[in-house]
């Protein structure tokens, strides 16, 4: 490690620009963890502090402390770092981490190829921890964040919102009576990308603004020079958010908007890991970005009581229309085919439903709640929890981890391009030596991770 800071490089660590091979994010970083009061204020740092982190710093800065405040590129996070101008700053969450002590939870806003680090390295100092969705990049970084989690046991939410949507748990409890019948076919779309995919990599190299710290901003990811070359017809090749359709950073449609949409459904059906998962390509398969549209099929066995059942994921398509029972679709949603009837939500958030056909459920009246409603919304339901409260729904342990790494398989099918089938125990593809690589990912050396 480097060595201890003086009290003016501390102040100063927001320009700092660690050499990533000085920091392993190794075993061995814990510390005790103080379990925060009902009534004490949380003292938060913010990883990410630009783009979605910026609404994440607002979820959270009317109740408790915004005490560290971290991006790459301060340019993004202007907004935030003006608001908070007398909290520390940092480029590097690394040094944050090491050197500023006074740190209870951390909220991870990094785009998707990061999160696992940051978050890894903050639950083994025992910080409670809530990070963005999808929860990771790769299938094994999911796994790996469950068990952090579990040994550090630190209270963890996911940033897929609908979770604490009331509206999401009244549909649940739909699912779950039995109103619909046993479900054994569903559907879920979404009109993403809204980036663009399906390119090919810059091959020249353009500046780097001051502002940013392009290696940094890498991290884990294999290096590439910056290139911004086409930001004079608003398509930027990686910043602020067009990452998203490079395999080496972003995870696609499928992380992008999957943990919303597919959320209900993931949860009232309790579907767990997949058997087999399936693509097919609206364009060819490339090898760095993903397609333009496709559609994604799963196949869960029997849980329980519950049948094995099929899950059809669009990407920028849509179900069959017979399936809406003359219903206008909606631009992305989820639709339950049931023994009974059909449960159509036609949200990215599962937040409202509907039965279909209508006149098959008039005069239905809704079942006595089973799951528990959330008060405060998403993020109070996280604070509750670092308090001592019962754990966030969508925590790293029970939830979150297990449906980001069902929906990952989605992207190890593309990549692979074939009918891969899962097992969940060993965490491989058997018979598809080619999916190692999309389900664990190398890292950058000085970037290692090692749970």
């Amino acid at each position: 490690m480097t060595k201890p800071l003086s009290r003016r490089q501390f102040v100063k660590a927001a320009t700092v620009s660690a050499t990533a091979a000085g920091y392993h994010l190794t075993a061995g970083l814990t510390e005790s963890r103080a379990q925060n009061g009902a009534n004490e204020k949380l003292n938060i740092a913010i990883i990410g502090a630009g783009g979605k982190g910026a609404s994440n710093v607002n979820g959270v800065k009317g109740t408790e402390n915004i005490v560290a405040l971290c991006d790459v590129d301060e340019q993004t996070a202007a907004g935030v770092y003006k608001e908070f101008a007398n909290v520390p700053k940092f480029r590097d969450y690394r040094v944050m981490l090491e050197k500023h002590k006074n740190i209870d939870a951390v909220m991870v806003s990094t785009p998707d190829h990061s999160h696992a680090h940051a978050s890894i390295m903050a639950m083994k100092l025992g910080k409670h921890c809530y990070t963005e969705k999808p929860l990771t990049h790769s299938v094994w970084e999911a796994r790996q964040m469950k068990i952090v989690a579990q040994n550090a046991k630190v209270a963890t939410q996911m940033g897929n919102q609908g979770t604490s949507n009331n509206g999401l748990r009244a549909g649940v409890d739909v699912i779950r009576s039995g109103a619909i019948g046993d479900v054994r076919e569903l559907h879920c779309w979404t009109n993403r990308p809204i980036w663009p995919q399906n390119r090919n990599r810059p091959a020249a190299a353009t500046p780097v603004r001051a502002t940013l710290d392009w290696d940094l901003w890498l991290g884990p990811a294999p290096l590439r020079p910056f290139n911004d070359e086409l930001a004079a017809n608003k398509r930027p090749t990686y910043l602020p958010f067009n990452w998203r359709g490079w395999w080496d950073f972003g995870t696609g449609a499928l992380g992008d908007m999957a943990c919303h949409t597919l959320n209900l459904a993931y949860m009232g059906l309790r579907l767990g890991a997949p058997r087999t998962v399936e693509a097919t390509l609206a364009t060819p398969l490339h090898a760095e970005t993903g397609p333009e549209g496709c559609t994604v099929t799963f196949e869960f066995p029997a849980r329980g009581n519950l049948p094995e059942c099929k899950l059809y994921w669009y990407e920028r398509r849509l179900p069959p229309a017979a399936l809406f029972h003359g219903q206008k679709p909606s631009g992305s949603g989820s639709l339950l085919i049931g023994s009974k009837g059909t449960l159509y939500s036609g949200s990215d958030y599962g937040e409202s439903y509907k039965l279909l056909p209508e006149k098959s459920f008039v005069g239905f009246k809704p079942p006595e709640p089973l799951v528990t409603r959330n008060v405060g919304g998403h993020y109070q339901e996280w604070i509750r929890a670092c308090k001592g409260g019962p754990a966030a729904m969508s925590n790293f342990v029970d939830y979150s981890a297990l449906m980001t790494e069902a929906i990952l398989l989605g992207n190890v099918a593309i990549r692979v391009g074939k009918k891969i089938t899962w097992d969940t125990e060993k965490l491989e593809a058997p018979g598809c030596p080619e999916a190692a690589p999309f389900i664990r990912r190398e890292y950058r050396k000085g970037w290692d991770l090692r749970p």
